[in-house]
C-alpha cells in the first residue's frame, strides 16, 4: 500500500471514529465506560485507557462494516489484533490490554442482555514476559532524596516532601497527587491512601517523611496556595493541585541532578520501597497490603530483584560460594 493510500485510510478511520457516538457500537462503549467508572469503581486513568482501546477497535469494526455489538465476531477481533501487532507494531502488553478491554466490553454486553456471538472463552492474548522492575540501591535513593537544594531550588520543601513520601510509602504518583492534607496522621505516623478502584489502605509513615511534609506545610504550601482553597496536599506554582505528570517531572528532574540512570521515575521509588522492605526482612503479605496489590503474585516479583541479597545468600550457604 502506497503512502497516499495509507494517508487516505488513516483519514477515513479518523472520520469514522468522530462519528462513532452516533452509532449503536459507540453508544454501548460510552455506556460501558460509565459502568466502569460508576459501578466497577475503576480509576480514571484505567477507564481512559480502555476507552481509547475500544474506540480504536470500534473504528476498525466500522471500517469493516460492523456497526453493532451483536455483529462483532471472532474474525473482527483477530484481524484487529493482527493490525496492532503486524502493522502498528504495538508491544505485547499493549495488545494484551486491548484484548482485555474488548473481552470486558463483550461480557458487559452479555450482562446487559445483548445477544452477542459466543466466542469470548477462546480469546487469548499474547504470552507476556515477566519483566523485573528497575530498582535503585539504598545509596542511590538517598542521593535522589538529598538532591533538592534549599539554596537553589525554589520549591525545595515541596519537592523534598514528594521524594520522601514516594519512597517512605510506595504510593503511586497518582495516589500522591490525590492525597489530602487530612489523610496524614502525624502523631501515630501513617497515611490513608486511596488506590486503584478507590480502595483505601493505611500505610505507615517514617519520621523523615513526616518531617519533610511538616516543613513543606509550614514553609511553602500556603504561599503556593495563595487565595485558593483545596484539600490536596501537593500544590503547583499556580496554586492548583499538583498532577500526576508534574510529580513524575519532579522525580525526573532530581534523578538527572543526582546522576541516576535515565529510566528512574516516580514509579521506581515504589519498586525501591517494596524491594528494600523485603530485603530487610518484611513479610510478603505486609508489603502486598502496603502496595495495595490485589494479587500477591504481583508483589512476588520483588523477591527476584534484590541481587545483592541473592549473592549474599549464595556466598553464605553454597559450598562453592
Amino acid at each position: 500500500m502506497g503512502t497516499m493510500s495509507k494517508a487516505k485510510l488513516t483519514n477515513q478511520i479518523k472520520k469514522l471514529k468522530q462519528s462513532l457516538d452516533d452509532l449503536p457500537l459507540g453508544q454501548i462503549i460510552a455506556e460501558f465506560m460509565n459502568y466502569l467508572k460508576v459501578e466497577a469503581g475503576l480509576s480514571e486513568n484505567t477507564v481512559l485507557a480502555y476507552g481509547r482501546d475500544l474506540r480504536n477497535f470500534a473504528g476498525h469494526c466500522i471500517f469493516e462494516g460492523t456497526t453493532t455489538i451483536e455483529q462483532i465476531d471472532l474474525k473482527a477481533v483477530q484481524s484487529f489484533i493482527i493490525i496492532l501487532s503486524k502493522t502498528e507494531h504495538k508491544s505485547e502488553s499493549t495488545i494484551a490490554r486491548n484484548l482485555v478491554a474488548i473481552k470486558m466490553l463483550l461480557r458487559y454486553a452479555v450482562l446487559t442482555d445483548r445477544k452477542i456471538q459466543e466466542f469470548i472463552h477462546i480469546l487469548e492474548g499474547p504470552k507476556l514476559w515477566q519483566r523485573l522492575p528497575s530498582v535503585c540501591n539504598k545509596t542511590q535513593v538517598q542521593k535522589l532524596i538529598n538532591a533538592p537544594d534549599q539554596e537553589t531550588d525554589q520549591y525545595y520543601f515541596r519537592d523534598k516532601a514528594i521524594l520522601e513520601l514516594l519512597y517512605s510509602t510506595g504510593m503511586r504518583a497518582s495516589e500522591l497527587a490525590d492525597l489530602q492534607v487530612s489523610s496524614i496522621n502525624y502523631d501515630i505516623g501513617y497515611i490513608r491512601c486511596f488506590g486503584k478502584g478507590d480502595k483505601e489502605r493505611v500505610i505507615p509513615l517514617g519520621q523523615s517523611a513526616i518531617t519533610a511534609v511538616m516543613d513543606y506545610i509550614q514553609n511553602l504550601r500556603h504561599k503556593l496556595l495563595g487565595e485558593k482553597d483545596t484539600q490536596q496536599l501537593m500544590i503547583s506554582r499556580t496554586g492548583n493541585p499538583l498532577g500526576r505528570i508534574e510529580i513524575w517531572r519532579v522525580v525526573k528532574k532530581y534523578a538527572r541532578k543526582a546522576d541516576l540512570p535515565a529510566q528512574v521515575t516516580a514509579h521506581t521509588l515504589r519498586h525501591c520501597f517494596a524491594t528494600h522492605l523485603l530485603s530487610g526482612g518484611a513479610d510478603l503479605r505486609s508489603v502486598q497490603e502496603m502496595l495495595g496489590h490485589i494479587d500477591i503474585a504481583t508483589t512476588q516479583i520483588y523477591t527476584h530483584v534484590d541481587q545483592d541479597r541473592l549473592r549474599e545468600m549464595h556466598k553464605k550457604f553454597h559450598p562453592k560460594g
